[in-house]
């Protein structure tokens, strides 16, 4: 059980505390800086784990069930801290980009239930082409977001909030724009899954 591949789906999970720490003060730019490094290991380790376990032949059943959840647990921890912390904030549109983190929770969730639900069937969802693309958008879109805040500060509050412009909030733009495509993957890929699950169900 303790394989290399397993010690690094361990440590992502145990490490999501931490990065959690450094995320949580919204105006300090050295925890974000912290946060990103963080983050960045973090995915790095997400590749590693699954690389090594193909390659050395250690592929076992607990990674197969930590990998995921490590993945998803990830996901949710970023997006809520930086939901709390006002980072899924922007001009014009404000609060909005908040539905676009919880169409990808939902989606998270949801797809969790089912395949847990086809599991039981014996029936195996393999993952799309457009679900790694969907994971890549959310990848960069969480790491822009963190590193926004060690670039630019904690983004505009409001339209009259006196905004910065694109030139100086590139990288939080980036990170919204990158959180919708991923939500607008997300919103695909989990009808493609849902179709699946509902042929096998009475």
């Amino acid at each position: 059980m303790l394989t290399l591949p397993n010690i690094l789906t361990l440590s992502r999970i145990f490490a999501l505390p931490l990065l959690a720490f450094f995320l949580w003060w919204p105006e300090w730019r050295l925890g974000y800086a912290i946060g990103f490094a963080l983050y960045a290991l973090i995915a790095i380790t997400d590749f590693f784990d699954g690389y090594l376990a193909r390659a050395q032949g250690t592929v076992s059943k607990l990674g197969i069930f930590l990998d995921p959840i490590a993945d998803k647990i990830m996901v949710a921890t970023v997006l809520l801290i930086l939901t709390a912390q006002g980072y899924l904030r922007g001009p014009y549109v404000g609060d909005m980009h908040v539905i676009a983190g919880l169409v990808i929770l939902i989606r998270e969730i949801a797809v969790s239930g089912l395949r847990e639900f086809l599991g039981g069937l014996q029936v195996s969802v393999p993952v799309s082409a457009l679900a790694k693309w969907k994971t890549t958008f959310q990848l960069i879109a969480l790491g822009a977001l963190i590193a926004g805040g060690a670039v630019h500060g904690q983004p505009c509050q409001s339209p009259d909030a006196g905004c910065l412009t694109f030139a100086e909030s590139w990288v939080h733009v980036i990170g919204l724009g990158s959180l919708w495509a991923a939500a607008v993957l997300t919103v695909i890929t989990g009808w493609d899954y849902l179709r699946v699950g509902l042929k096998h169900m009475d």
